[in-house]
């Protein structure tokens, strides 16, 4: 994706330039900005939504093959209903007589999460990032008005959120679903997404960086779903209960699609985001232009030993996003952990999910085939991270911040190896404290801490290659073909979706075996061979070596 530089920008909105003197709107140039954020999302969006609608599509189906009688739903009713542990991971479950109720229960937590999560990002690309970059200075000098980026960004996230939440509904449409409950369902995702677009639209009023700003999102983010987990898991019967109403995603689980569709419970969701919204707009009108609330520490007079050279300042740059993945993979490990005791109840018997989870997972022992399962899905989660840290080589580019580094004293390998050091060592250092986590809980529930908590690090580890070698081929893209680097992403997505749904599906081996996830040893459970590992290894160098020798060969300015 190429990142637009500030005179392309300016161009584009020539045709709204004002006479001398003339005063301008504070919209003026919305439609521009508007067509210009979606073109440059024109590959981030699709991934997007194409995941959010795989994880409903994925999960009806696979309801309907896991629960197929009226019987083994009701099994899951009662198991829900009695395990804190199952309910702060899903939710409640309101009904039991529908695949649309055990879809909305299954699917509302996670794909809430990540509709939040893809506004914050896109809020912030279109306005912080762009302010923090000057080019929003350039283009209000001109003919675009003061609230024009913020209006336009927060058009591109509340029209993909309504996109996702429409072909929501004809996805449970098509599966056979009620009508009332998909509408409802699909205004829960949608909701949610303006909630959390509106909170964002605060937050990167605050902060002088981008990176502030999404850091501020995703605190946002963790403490809603930490509100949801805590009165998801007290239950209605009183206690702490209440504490869900404070969180939006709690505000979507209790719309209650196909199970009494309270749509004024969506109606209080949407009002939050606009009022949220007409709040972070009053504040951009209070503040200067580059500013923020929040005032920016100084930094010492001169650099200290760890900021001297191209590796101080990749580990500057790559650090703080590195702890935040180590963190979120740790708690949400401790919840995948706690569960293991309880995942026997969650199954009640059932052969047909006994045999899924066994195609992801070990082979003896149903706690260690959930455990590997776990462990399996931590790692998807980790390589978007991979990815991630290797995509901060294009941005630098794109920025102009790459070429000042390589016009002194840094040479183009050791700048890119400067960030490329944190997709190697840091993928590992998520895996293990996502396989910490883990650990932890499930020595906490089952006994014998130590002893869970060390063969849980070692299967985070051993999952470290399929990671690389995602990471390698968006170091491949880079170095090879830079304008098409984001599609690392969508490689990403197409990796995760085979592993994913690959099971559930009961799909060729040959498909599921064109992702790494498949080669990765299944621990605990299953037997440990080194030779896949190896052979990952081996395929990440291979890509990276040919990315890197692409890189030097190749002029930066014209990436």
């Amino acid at each position: 994706m190429t990142t637009a530089t500030a005179p392309d920008m300016a161009k584009k909105t020539s045709k709204f330039a004002t006479e001398p003197g003339a005063q301008k709107n504070s919209d003026d140039g919305l439609r521009v900005l508007i067509k210009l954020a979606s073109h440059r999302d024109r590959i981030m969006l699709p991934v997007w939504m194409y995941a959010l609608l795989a994880t409903v599509g994925g999960t009806a189906y696979s309801l309907k093959k896991l629960y197929p009688a009226q019987a083994d739903r009701d099994k899951l009713g009662a198991s829900i209903g009695t395990n804190p542990s199952l309910r702060a991971l899903y939710g409640p479950l309101y009904d039991t007589h529908t695949l649309g109720a055990l879809t909305a229960w299954r699917t509302l937590g996670f794909g809430g999460l990540l509709v939040g999560i893809m506004v914050v990002l896109l809020i912030t690309r279109h306005t912080r990032a762009e302010e923090e970059s000057g080019r929003l200075e350039l283009l209000g000098s001109g003919a675009v008005g003061r609230n024009a980026p913020l209006s336009a960004a927060l058009s591109i996230a509340v029209g993909a959120c309504f996109g996702i939440g429409l072909l929501a509904v004809v996805v449970m449409l098509v599966l056979g679903q009620g009508v009332a409950g998909a509408l409802a369902l699909g205004g829960c995702l949608f909701a949610v997404g303006v909630a959390f677009a509106g909170t964002q639209a605060i937050a990167v009023q605050l902060t002088e960086t981008g990176r502030a700003a999404n850091g501020i999102g995703a605190l946002i983010l963790g403490v809603a779903y930490l509100l949801r987990t805590v009165g998801d898991a007290a239950g209605s019967g009183g206690g702490a209960g209440w504490v869900a109403w404070l969180s939006p995603f709690g505000w979507i689980e209790r719309v209650h699609p196909w199970a009494g569709n309270r749509w004024w419970v969506i109606g209080v969701t949407l009002a939050a985001g606009v009022v949220a919204a007409g709040i972070g707009y009053r504040v951009q009108n209070a503040r200067d232009l580059g500013s923020g609330l929040l005032p920016q520490r100084p930094g010492p007079p001169s650099a200290g030993p760890g900021l001297r050279g191209v590796f101080g300042l990749g580990r500057r740059l790559q650090q703080p996003t590195l702890l935040g993945w180590m963190a979120g993979l740790f708690v949400f490990g401790i919840v995948m952990g706690s569960i293991a005791k309880g995942i026997d109840q969650l199954l009640n018997e059932n052969q047909q999910a006994e045999k899924i989870i066994g195609r992801y997972g070990g082979v003896r022992g149903l706690t260690d085939s959930y455990l590997a399962t776990a462990i399996s899905f931590l790692g998807m989660a980790a390589a978007f991270y991979a990815v991630q840290a290797v995509l901060r080589l294009r941005a630098e580019e794109t920025s102009g911040r790459a070429e000042p580094v390589l016009s002194g004293a840094a040479g183009r390998l050791a700048w890119a190896g400067s960030h490329l050091v944190f997709p190697a060592i840091g993928s590992a250092l998520v895996m293990a404290a996502g396989g910490l986590g883990t650990g932890v809980g499930a020595g906490w529930v089952l006994g014998d801490f130590w002893g869970w908590v060390g063969r849980m690090v070692k299967a985070g580890l051993i999952t470290t290659p399929a990671l690389w070698v995602l990471a390698a081929a968006g170091v491949a893209l880079f170095g090879l073909r830079p304008q098409w680097t984001s599609a690392a992403y969508g490689l990403f997505g197409l990796m995760v979706f085979i592993a994913n749904l690959g099971p559930l599906v009961d799909a060729g081996q040959w498909l599921v075996d064109l992702t790494p996830f498949a080669h990765i040893p299944k621990v605990p459970g299953g037997a440990f061979h080194w030779a896949p590992l190896l052979w990952l290894t081996l395929v990440s160098v291979v890509l990276t070596g040919a990315g890197l020798i692409g890189f030097r060969r190749r002029d930066v300015s014209s990436a």
